[in-house]
């Protein structure tokens, strides 16, 4: 396994995972035949950081669909360097980050971890290219 794919994998098990807080707080909140249950619009509210967990986990999956297939290209044509490996490392820490931050409602720092793992994406695309 390459050191990309390596990150790879740990960012998918990372957005593979999400899910398990804000049920979590669904359980709490709902119960759990409520949790269980079709959503309805009389269900009673997660709590905050659960709602936002949800916004982090679906950003994550979006996100996802990006960085995968950037790595996957990588690897199918046999390229790699150090600059594609940290690239891999900084967008898993910073998928972390962004989730962490954007679960505590921290705005300007959740932009920010956003920006670190797209301009990580980027040095990927660029490597690809082999301009980098």
């Amino acid at each position: 396994m390459t050191r990309e794919l390596f990150w790879l994998t740990l960012t998918v098990i990372l957005t593979g995972v999400l899910w398990v807080p804000y049920i979590l707080n669904r359980c709490a909140v709902r119960g759990i035949g409520g949790a269980m249950a079709n959503p309805s619009r009389g269900d009673k509210p997660h709590a905050e950081w659960a709602n936002r967990m949800m916004f982090a986990h679906d950003n994550a999956i979006e996100n996802l669909a990006i960085f995968a297939p950037l790595v996957l290209i990588l690897n199918a044509i046999d390229y790699s360097s150090k600059w594609t490996v940290l690239a891999c490392a900084v967008y898993f820490w910073s998928r972390l980050a962004h989730v962490i931050i954007y679960a505590l409602g921290v705005p300007v720092l959740r932009t920010l971890t956003f920006v670190i793992g797209f301009l990580a994406q980027a040095v990927l695309v660029l490597a690809i290219f082999r301009l980098c």
